[in-house]
C-alpha cells in the first residue's frame, strides 16, 4: 500500500471535520495531515484528538495551526510525524550503536517492543522519510536522522552548505 499525500489527507480530514461538526482552517488541517504517517486512520484520529484538545484546553475556539501544535505536542508527534517510538527507536541506534548497523532484534530488544511490530509499523516510515536504512548487515541511522534529533554525527564531517 502507498501512503497518502499531505494534500489528499488534508482533503480528508476537512471532509472529517464536517461529520464531526469541527471548525478547523485548511491549514491546521494540512499541520495535521503531515503529522498523520501518510495514513488516513491516523489523521482522523489525531483530528479526534486535536477537537478534544481544543474543547478541553483551547476554550473550544476553531482550530488552527496553534491549536494543532499544542495537541499534537501532548502526543510528542513532531513536525515529520515522528512519535516517542520513532524517536526511541533511532535514538537507542545512534546513541547505543553509533548510528549502526545494528540487527533487528537488537533494537526491538533494547527498546522494548516486538520485532515484527517495529518491523511492520515504524520501519517503513523511518525509511520513506529518510532517517533510516536497511542494509546486509542491519539497521543504520541516517544523517537526516542525526540532524532531526540535535545529535552529532559520529565521523564529525562538517556540513557543506
Amino acid at each position: 500500500l502507498d501512503y497518502y499525500s499531505p494534500e489528499v489527507l488534508e482533503g480528508i480530514l476537512l471532509r472529517s471535520s464536517t461529520i464531526l461538526d469541527v471548525d478547523i482552517s485548511p491549514s491546521a488541517a494540512h499541520e495535521i495531515a503531515k503529522r498523520s504517517r501518510g495514513t488516513p486512520r491516523i489523521a482522523n484520529h489525531l483530528l479526534r484528538w486535536v477537537r478534544d484538545y481544543a474543547q478541553m484546553r483551547a476554550d473550544k475556539e476553531a482550530i488552527n495551526e496553534a491549536v494543532v501544535d499544542k495537541a499534537l505536542n501532548m502526543l510528542a508527534i513532531d513536525g515529520r510525524g515522528l512519535d516517542e517510538m520513532d524517536k526511541k527507536i533511532l535514538g537507542v541506534i545512534i546513541d547505543h550503536y553509533n548510528g549502526g548497523p545494528v540487527g533487528l532484534k537488537t533494537i526491538a530488544v533494547a527498546v522494548g517492543e516486538e520485532s515484527a511490530t517495529i518491523e511492520e509499523v515504524y520501519e517503513p516510515y523511518l525509511i520513506l522519510q529518510g532517517f533510516l536504512q536497511r542494509t546486509p548487515k542491519g539497521r543504520k541511522a541516517t544523517d537526516l536522522a542525526y540532524k532531526h534529533l540535535n545529535k552529532a554525527l559520529p565521523y564529525g564531517q562538517p556540513e557543506l552548505f
